[in-house]
């Protein structure tokens, strides 16, 4: 019988329900090859002739498998199926079902050599549905055509180049050639003493064949469901890339808000670190200045203890002008008069006085003076302590800032890894150096002479 033509059942790509697939292991392929491939082996020369001669690039053929599978008047490929018996007489599991196997294989062998206008590609022996029986599929070609390419698909030519001439409606091309092959069958039946038994009608075997159609259908219903199968896991599958690409987009911008933050936290980092070395140098320099400030207030202090000793050496100088008697006015003498008194006792004493004020006068503005220099420069001290005590409250705060950061950094790095915050700081540090690289002003060079 002539068959639709099913490589992948015929392979057993996928497996029907009238399949065992435990015997698959019995079945015999002959041959399996390519269909592209055959139609390039047999017409690329023919095809090139062909539109070589074209002078008009619209009737020119690009591919020549694609144009039979389009046409409508020939067929890619055409199958025969050929069994002997039936599941009651020629079962696959009996000792007759083996013997039917060797008569199949044995026909097999010159079935090319018999039919050389029907390249087979695929050929396959099955043996596990119920009877034995075998799939032949062929491409018919004829050659030196007047038509077309001088090579072509052409199963009437083909069976005509073979012997086999249409005769009437029931004698055409196609069954002469088949009761050729039954014959052909049946003489290597013979040798292995088993005979035909004519049924006497065409219509019984058709039957077959309709059986044949049906379960046809059957595999090709389910070879539908399991495309439609395929079909809603494939849309599964597309769905769920779709959701893991919205996934993978939505992680790289938390990366990207995540890399910028780093990079900020580095560069923030980096300059904390600059501010703290700063301020570690500043602080070493206000702890210098403030010995000295130390150290200059315990000289004025100094200073200051003298003038109170000097003051106090002052009074008790002033004390004695009280009580010493070289600085008291005599009582003048019965017999001295009175210019005499003023003379030599008064004028002299007078004077002492007057000398003995200026001195202390001056003293006192001496005094006076160093009084006032020395409450200016406490002033002053007092001011640069107090603006170095506020700049010391200030870089507190600022290392404390810094302290704060430096522990945001190492929640990150505890959070990503550290290997991942680095690779991200890395990273940063190469695109803001390439950016700055673009910001660059690019020099132009004159290449004239």
């Amino acid at each position: 019988m002539m068959g639709k033509g099913a490589i992948n059942h015929n392979t057993r790509a996928f497996n029907a329900k009238n399949v065992d697939p435990e015997r698959s292991i019995y079945n015999v392929q002959f041959c399996n090859t390519s269909i592209k491939k055959v139609y390039h082996e047999l017409f690329d020369e023919a095809l090139e002739r062909y539109n070589a001669k074209q002078k008009r690039s619209d009737r020119k053929i690009d591919n020549y498998y694609e144009k039979i599978r389009q046409s409508k008047q020939e067929k890619l490929f055409h199958e025969v199926i050929l069994q002997i018996g039936n599941k009651d007489d020629m079962n696959s599991k009996s000792k007759e079902g083996e013997l039917a196997k060797e008569i199949l294989i044995d026909y097999m062998q010159d079935f090319q050599k018999r039919n050389p206008n029907l390249y087979v590609f695929s050929a396959h022996l099955h043996m596990d549905e119920e009877t034995p029986h075998i799939h032949i599929d062929f491409v018919p070609f004829i050659r030196n055509s007047k038509r077309g390419l001088d090579t072509r698909v052409s199963l009437k030519g083909a069976l005509a180049e073979q012997g086999f001439k249409g005769g009437t409606r029931g004698a055409t091309e196609w069954n002469q050639w088949m009761e050729s092959e039954k014959q052909e069958l049946s003489k290597v039946m013979e040798r292995y003493d088993v005979q035909w038994k004519h049924l006497g009608t065409h219509n019984k075997h058709l039957s077959v064949l309709d059986f044949e159609k049906q379960e046809r259908q059957k595999e090709v219903a389910q070879l539908e469901q399991t495309l439609s199968d395929n079909k809603v896991e494939l849309n599964n599958i597309l769905y769920q890339q779709i959701m893991a690409e919205e996934k993978t987009e939505q992680i790289r911008k938390e990366g990207e808000v995540i890399r910028q933050e780093v990079s900020e936290l580095s560069a923030e980092s980096d300059w904390l670190k600059e501010q703290t070395e700063i301020l570690s140098e500043d602080k070493e320099k206000l702890l210098s200045e403030n010995e000295n400030l130390e150290s200059q207030q315990k000289k004025l202090q100094r200073e200051i203890n003298k003038m109170v000793q000097s003051k106090e050496t002052m009074e008790r100088n002033i004390h004695t002008y009280d009580e010493d008697e070289k600085w008291q006015l005599p009582e003048p003498g019965t017999l001295m008069s009175a210019k005499a008194y003023r003379d030599k006792k008064a004028l002299p004493l007078v004077q002492k006085l007057k000398e003995l004020v200026k001195n202390l006068t001056l003293k006192c503005i001496q005094l006076t003076e160093q009084v006032k220099k020395l409450t200016v420069k406490v002033d002053r001290q007092q001011n640069q302590i107090s603006r170095l005590t506020d700049k010391a409250m200030e870089q507190n705060d600022m290392i404390e800032r810094l302290q704060e950061k430096v522990s945001d950094l190492g929640h990150l790095e505890r959070y990503f890894g550290k290997e991942r915050v680095q690779a991200i700081v890395e990273q940063s540090k190469t695109i803001e150096q390439a950016e700055r690289a673009e910001k660059r002003p690019k020099r132009a060079y004159d290449m004239g002479r």
